[in-house]
């Protein structure tokens, strides 16, 4: 089936397709919100903007839920666009191509963007609804939620009269999330000298190619690789057998919140070693697949290409070879309060040679995650560390705090009942090493209590992202019943 809009339940993943047709990265929302706030007028729902982009609906209750709490609903707009390196799509243009896959909606060689779009779908089908019972309601579809949490940071008080919000935007079917953790960016620029490269040298490029990718907080304590560090691990074992060997360009990675899967290096080095580093490379792959035994389509290819007129000089490449090898990547600490839970970690997001006005750089993006805001800021400094002993230039930013669990919500004790009630099992109660928008909407509103829950999504800010049919049911009808039990203001 191509047409998921003929999917259960239809409302939602009408919505769902069209969101699909609609380019939304994140920084270029203006379609999507457009769409959206079309929709609201179209059936006479109260709709605004606020002043950073973020669109707000309100629905009056329906007949005999006039007495009940008004309920926020929370969901983001963007995705994370992110594509094998051999497909083509502009995501400032082209639609999302979803198809059924089995028991799975996934899409032709790009994210799907389930996340957050489901949720987003599951709002807009309640809000068009004419026949489900429903207390008031308060939606906030906020913009930029993956490259900056931007919508909830800048939200203002004033806006919601609500003292309860159900956040759409976690990726396990059952489970019901009450905290995660917070972020921050670390950037490095490091300087280097551009050399001629050398006279009778040939040019080959290495590529990192199949990793398993995925979300830089769901999938970090996964053990799957990074495909900056593979790369790096390479040229590293490579420089110290064949000196002179010299790094042209680098190119790996793509979004500071998705795990690397690729890799593009342009080595030269003169031609009569070739066969040497043809050898290095195909022994340190074959090594790093034994290791990695969770990445089945691990690709490491060295293969010809075009000299470059430069390379980097040879003390800055060495002293940058070490560098990004010591910089810690992955899980830092695991959470001795939270089981199986990582507590602070740091995914060593992007890799590229730039040139700016004849200055050549290498620019580094990381994003360092904790549960906790101090060790967030002190693995942060520890990123940076490692960067600054090189003489590199690094800055901190864009941080944004996590939200912490509160076991004794009301709202969770309602909603653990209706699970219990509609499945005979219990829900769980977790929290969650990705971040949430929760942590910064408890700002302007401290008043929300705040659960977050969502259907069965895998490989998130991946090609390979997918979403569980028989889940987004399940999800649907749970996501209704709880509206519905919103109890009465006291």
């Amino acid at each position: 089936m191509s047409n998921i809009a003929e999917l259960n339940p239809t409302p939602l993943w009408t919505h769902f397709a069209k969101l699909c047709e609609i380019p939304r990265p994140s920084k270029h929302e203006d379609q999507v919100v457009e769409y959206i706030v079309s929709f609201a007028k179209n059936r006479g729902l109260d709709v605004q903007l606020d002043e950073i982009g973020n669109v707000i609906i309100k629905k009056p209750a329906t007949s005999g839920m006039e007495d009940r709490q008004t309920l926020a609903l929370q969901s983001h707009v963007d995705m994370v666009p992110q594509k094998n390196a051999d497909t083509q799509h502009d995501f400032l243009k082209d639609a999302i191509k979803p198809y059924v896959d089995g028991e799975w909606v996934t899409a032709e060689g790009t994210t799907l963007g389930a996340d957050n779009g489901i949720g987003v779908a599951a709002i807009l089908a309640l809000m068009e609804s004419t026949d489900i019972p429903h207390p008031p309601l308060e939606a906030l579809l906020t913009v930029d939620e993956e490259a900056g949490m931007t919508g909830a940071k800048h939200l203002k008080p004033g806006y919601f009269a609500a003292d309860l919000l159900l956040n759409l935007d976690t990726e396990d079917e059952g489970e019901l999330y009450i905290g995660c953790a917070g972020g921050i960016d670390v950037n490095v620029n490091f300087t280097f000298t551009a050399e001629a490269a050398l006279t009778g040298a040939v040019a080959v490029k290495l590529s990192v190619r199949g990793l398993r990718g995925g979300h830089s907080g769901l999938d970090i304590d996964k053990g799957r690789g990074n495909a900056n560090k593979i790369a790096n691990r390479i040229i590293d074992t490579a420089l110290r057998q064949i000196p002179q060997l010299r790094i042209a360009s680098l190119d790996g990675g793509s979004l500071r919140n998705a795990i690397p899967r690729e890799s593009f290096t342009t080595l030269v080095a003169p031609s009569e070693v070739q066969d040497q580093l043809q050898q290095i490379v195909k022994s340190e792959s074959t090594q790093i697949a034994v290791e990695l035994d969770n990445e089945a389509d691990l690709q490491v290819i060295l293969e010809p290409t075009d000299l470059p007129a430069t390379t980097m000089d040879a003390a800055s490449q060495l002293t940058l070879i070490r560098a990004i090898r010591a910089c810690p990547n992955g899980v830092e600490r695991m959470s001795t309060a939270l089981e199986g839970i990582a507590e602070t970690s740091n995914n060593l997001a992007r890799v590229v040679t730039t040139e700016n006005n004849g200055e050549h750089q290498i620019q580094i993006q990381c994003l360092v995650r904790s549960l906790s805001d101090s060790a967030r800021d002190q693995h942060g400094l520890n990123v940076a560390a490692t960067f600054e002993l090189t003489g590199a230039k690094t800055t901190l930013g864009n941080d944004y705090p996590g939200w912490p669990p509160n076991p004794d919500s009301p709202l969770l004790a309602m909603m653990k009942e209706v699970y219990k009630e509609m499945t005979g099992e219990k829900a769980e109660v977790k929290v969650i090493h990705a971040g949430l928008e929760c942590g910064l909407l408890a700002k302007p509103y401290p008043n929300w209590d705040m659960v977050s829950f969502g259907p069965t999504i895998r490989r998130a800010h991946s090609p390979e992202e997918k979403v569980h049919i028989q889940s987004v049911a399940n999800f649907w009808d749970y996501f209704i019943k709880v509206v519905q039990a919103i109890p009465s203001r006291h």
